[in-house]
């Protein structure tokens, strides 16, 4: 039983584990409760580190053993989040596991095998940090408190060798966490079967369904480091909780280098069919990219304040906005064409509003920056300004500066 307590001493909240030892006269059952407490209790002090949930004390009193831990108000377990209607982002997920294959280095070189790795093992708190919970079965190298027989964890994120009730080592904590990640990732857990039997046969004998066949959007490359965690023979796995979170962060990485590109790409091709970059060559759109920054705006929102100094002009890449001056309307601009053309004047204010009409994009381009790029560039720039004005002036439409 968990309690909610306070600490005057302190002035916090804790969370006060209370152990069950009434077994009912069952001998065997009564050591093993009690070797669990003492090997909870033997963490007191050993494990410091941000996402191991720290214990503040341990005891025993009127035959109850108990620890006390710190209480974390609105936290969550990560079973919230293993069900296919209710997973988290995948940059969120390997976040997650990230801190947690940390946090498992950190225990494993001080001698600590978790042992039971699962979802509802790890809280997530309100800020999205992380605390491992729960080192009730956990091995301490050297001590014969934490030698409970048999097998020891929850069955479906157990290794193949804690199933046969093999030696057990970091890379069976990291094994479980390569179970925890495929289920956060899918909703799913790598192994399922009617029995307890048949659940224990298929973590030993059967390979689990492909990530992607249950989840779209998660890379083959990610779906590799999962399945390296979930090799059968421990040596083929990650040698540590660092080698499992380094090429998680290096995959990471890779793919988001890769979705940029794909987004630069993507924005390259907007660009080439506006009419303000008709004259531009393929290199002077890649310069202007580089020297820009896009967003995206909601209808009625103020993208340019009226008076207000601004060292940026901008491009229209989707949408329409209006244009007012003293709260009246002057007109409005579509897809292509530019305004805040005045960010050239240095030191000149907004001569008018500028509001999204619906849902815009504009690119937004520091002059500061502009003054960097090739002459032929800025040049080009050049002429679209003195275009756009002239236009604007034939029609007799003030300039939306």
């Amino acid at each position: 039983m968990v309690y909610l307590s306070h600490d005057p001493y302190y002035g916090r909240d804790v969370a006060i584990k209370v152990y069950n030892m009434d077994t009912g006269g069952d001998e065997d059952r009564a050591r093993v409760a009690r070797k669990m407490f003492l090997s909870e209790a033997h963490m007191v002090g050993m494990l410091q580190h941000p996402n191991i949930l720290p214990i503040y004390d341990a005891g025993e009193e009127n035959d109850h053993c108990y620890i006390v831990t710190e209480h974390i108000q609105g936290a969550r377990t990560l079973a919230a989040y293993c069900k296919p209607d209710n997973l988290l982002r995948v940059d969120d997920a390997v976040e997650i596991i990230y801190k947690c294959a940390k946090a498992l280095n950190y225990a494993h070189s001080r001698g600590v095998i978790h042992r039971d790795i699962k979802p509802s093992n790890i809280m997530l708190t309100p800020d999205s940090d992380v605390r491992i919970i729960d080192f009730g079965i956990a091995l301490v190298a050297d001590s014969d408190i934490s030698t409970i027989q048999g097998i020891a964890g929850s069955p479906s994120y157990m290794s193949p060798e804690q199933v046969q009730n093999g030696e057990i080592t970091n890379r069976s904590d990291l094994y479980s966490l390569g179970a925890m990640m495929y289920e956060l990732l899918t909703g799913f857990r790598p192994f399922r079967a009617g029995n307890l039997s048949k659940l224990l046969h298929q973590i030993v004998y059967a390979t689990p369904p492909p990530i992607h066949t249950l989840r779209k959007d998660v890379h083959e490359e990610m779906e590799n480091v999962v399945a390296l965690a979930l090799q059968k023979e421990p040596e083929k796995r990650y040698k540590s909780g660092l080698d499992f979170a380094a090429e998680l962060t290096r995959v990471h990485q890779k793919l988001r280098a890769q979705n940029e590109r794909l987004d630069s790409q993507e924005q390259f091709g907007l660009l080439r069919r506006l009419k303000f970059f008709h004259d531009f060559s393929h290199g002077e759109i890649w310069e202007v990219l580089r020297a820009s920054a896009w967003q995206d705006y909601v209808d009625g929102e103020e993208i340019v304040k009226e008076g207000e100094m601004d060292d940026r002009f901008y491009i229209i890449v989707n949408g329409n906005v209006v244009v007012q001056r003293h709260g009246r309307g002057l007109g409005r601009l579509e897809t292509g064409e530019c305004f805040g053309e005045t960010s050239y004047v240095h030191g000149a204010k907004r001569t008018a509003t500028i509001k999204a009409d619906g849902g815009v994009t504009v690119m937004k381009v520091s002059s500061t920056l502009l003054e960097q790029v090739s002459a032929s560039c800025q040049l080009r720039f050049n002429k679209q300004f003195l275009r756009s004005l002239i236009s604007r002036l034939q029609s007799n439409e003030p300039s939306r500066q």
